[in-house]
């Protein structure tokens, strides 16, 4: 019977039972500066920050579509032979990522044989035949192993004689000198991007001029703003790296172009902002860096021979990002709501103030909540207070209340 009458209870509370605010003016100076200092926090939040700086009354759209077309200009000098792009870019069609070969090392003369394995591969150092496994490979090594103990080329000590490409790299691998020109090397982006929401398309080069080759000129941002032209060392410069170090080590750099468009002003206007970033690691030195090899093929006495290519240089990643906004009623009413709802917190963190800190001999509590029905009261209480009401619920307690 408890829990029936319980459950009865409360459901009865439950939909008889309404809530209305009370207006009551507090008449103390202390939180009259509360309540209006947050008023103008939050109102100056939603103004500056919410409308101005982000833009809250924009539609937008993050999550544009784009192309990027890359080419690189420039000749080197390397001894007696004359190096153009065709020699030291990869790959040579450009796209959203090309390198740039600074420095090699070249192993010539390589050739299908038997010969010694590296020294400083795991197992492969030696006394006698029986210390190395024929048919074992290393994934480390360089080759199959025939179960010879050889020695290792002009050397006193001995390793494991391999089937491989002979002579090997780690042996035979010469190093040539970095291209000192590259420095001056041109890169040039061509990006075309397009917002399909509100069916902007945007090039980063100058509208309605044809550019039928590489334009010889040199991004500037106050003066060349139309000129995706870079120097590579005006690239490693804004990412802040020493071009001979990444001569001797190659690197990977980002080249950010960052599309800000404000569609309520004239699209011609939206222009790219450009940013570059060394994105690989170089806390671990051993593994730092950008390096790939190839080789050259060629025929010599009827022989297959090949010239083993070590390249260090700068890859190039193309990474766009773009954003865009244009007016739109929806997100200005949200937010606009929003605004005004928000407001409210004010109240609510001045009644906490007021009930907790100021209100200590509960006087503030007894006339903000009321509890009234439709059964006549029995017993009035009559208090020190006098509040006069004029058919309103409207209550006006001053700094003269005693607390």
């Amino acid at each position: 019977m408890g829990v029936i009458h319980f459950l009865k209870e409360y459901f009865l509370g439950f939909f008889l039972g309404y809530e209305t605010p009370k207006v009551m003016v507090v008449r103390n100076r202390k939180l009259g500066v509360i309540y209006r200092g947050v008023q103008f926090l939050v109102i100056t939040y939603f103004i500056w920050y919410v409308f101005i700086s982000q833009k809250a009354y924009q539609d937008t759209e993050t999550r544009p579509e784009s192309s990027v077309y890359t080419m690189m200009r420039g000749v080197a000098l390397q001894g007696d032979n004359v190096l153009d792009m065709v020699e030291y870019v990869h790959p040579s069609e450009g796209g959203d990522v090309i390198s740039t070969i600074l420095r090699r090392e070249v192993t010539h003369d390589q050739k299908q044989g038997t010969c010694a394995e590296d020294y400083r591969v795991f197992k492969a150092n030696c006394t006698k035949d029986s210390d190395c496994v024929a048919g074992e490979i290393n994934l480390d090594g360089n080759g199959q192993q025939t179960g010879r103990c050889v020695q290792y080329y002009n050397h006193t000590f001995k390793t494991c004689e391999i089937q491989s490409w002979c002579p090997i790299e780690a042996f035979a691998a010469v190093r040539e000198p970095p291209l000192a020109e590259a420095i001056n090397f041109s890169l040039y982006i061509k990006n075309a991007i397009h917002f399909p929401k509100f069916k902007v398309l945007r090039g980063n080069t100058r509208p309605g001029r044809k550019v039928k080759y590489m334009p010889r000129c040199h991004y500037n941002e106050e003066t060349h703003r139309y000129c995706p032209v870079f120097r590579l060392g005006y690239i490693a410069e804004q990412a802040r790296e020493k071009f001979s170090e990444l001569c001797r080590t190659g690197g990977v750099i980002g080249v950010f172009i960052n599309w800000k468009c404000n569609f309520d002003v004239d699209p011609l206007a939206c222009v790219p902002t450009y940013s570059f970033r060394r994105l690989d690691t170089r806390k671990n030195l051993p593994y730092s860096g950008y390096n790939y090899r190839f080789a050259k093929y060629y025929s010599k006495n009827g022989e297959e021979y090949r010239t083993l290519i070590k390249a260090f240089g700068i890859r190039l990643d193309i990474i766009v990002h773009g954003h865009a906004g244009k007016f739109n009623i929806v997100p200005t009413i949200i937010n606009a709501v929003t605004a005004m709802t928000s407001v409210g917190i004010c109240s609510i963190i001045c009644d906490w103030i007021m009930l907790t800190f100021i209100d200590k001999n509960e006087i503030y509590s007894e006339r903000k909540f009321d509890n009234s029905s439709d059964e006549p009261i029995e017993h009035v209480v009559v208090t020190d207070l006098t509040l006069t009401s004029y058919g309103s619920t409207h209550s006006d307690l001053s700094d003269g209340v005693p607390l």
